[in-house]
């Protein structure tokens, strides 16, 4: 058996609290944090501006040829890392629900996923990292030592989105939102390339009626305990 990777993977659906929690791990393990989701989303605001018809795939590997990603560090400790997207800061735009639903898209095809996935080994290549998205665990980082999934309630994720957009000062219907959190959901666990699932070997958490902290103190709890092992 190949020696585990010192990775911890979170995967999950959308407004589950990935971010929050990922960071808040990280920073308890003095580990780096690799934010995928913001990767994607610039990738999709990034195929969006060039106007890409999406049916004509073809053009996609020849487009991505000119992309270039960089991560900022956050401002402030446990703030969203910051993205350059071929020397522009996007780390604004990137957050709003439009350009989640783009990234949900462009994220089902496979020279994009290629692209980022071997983005994102790379950056995993020495360890201590916590990895958050959806498929870090069975995809990205199969040898990783920690592997999580968490989920909640499509109603709760969206009421959380919709209290963290607001209190950004984006206003934001609620029902259309939750929409979208269920084309989302449906987008990601359907498509074929790399679908939303747990790892056969992640722990399970169910954080609809758990707090940040609770969820946190759980991880750490079952890192610690794996690690003494």
């Amino acid at each position: 058996m190949s020696e585990k990777q010192e990775i911890v993977t979170i995967d999950g659906p959308s407004g589950v609290g990935k971010s929050t929690v990922s960071k808040k791990i990280a920073d308890a393990l003095g580990f780096t944090y690799l934010d995928t989701g913001a990767m994607y989303r610039a990738v999709g605001l990034f195929i969006h501006r060039l106007g890409v018809d999406l049916e004509k795939e073809n053009d996609i590997p020849t487009l991505l040829e000119s992309l270039e990603l960089y991560f900022i560090p956050p401002a402030e400790k446990g703030g969203d890392v910051g993205v350059l997207l071929n020397g522009e800061n996007v780390s604004e735009v990137i957050r709003t629900p439009e350009v989640a639903m783009v990234a949900s898209h462009v994220s089902a095809f496979p020279e994009i996923r290629k692209k980022l996935t071997e983005m994102q080994r790379i950056l995993g290549e020495r360890g201590k990292i916590v990895a958050e998205g959806r498929d870090m665990g069975t995809v990205v980082f199969p040898g990783a030592r920690y592997k999580f999934f968490l989920d909640a309630d499509p109603r709760e994720r969206t009421r959380r989105r919709v209290v963290q957009l607001r209190e950004q000062g984006v206003q934001v219907d609620e029902e259309e939102l939750h929409a979208m959190t269920l084309e989302r959901d449906k987008n990601d666990r359907e498509r074929a390339i790399a679908p939303l699932k747990p790892a056969e070997d992640a722990v399970l958490l169910d954080t609809t009626s758990s707090g940040v902290e609770d969820v946190v103190e759980k991880i750490l709890r079952i890192i610690k305990k794996k690690a003494g092992n």
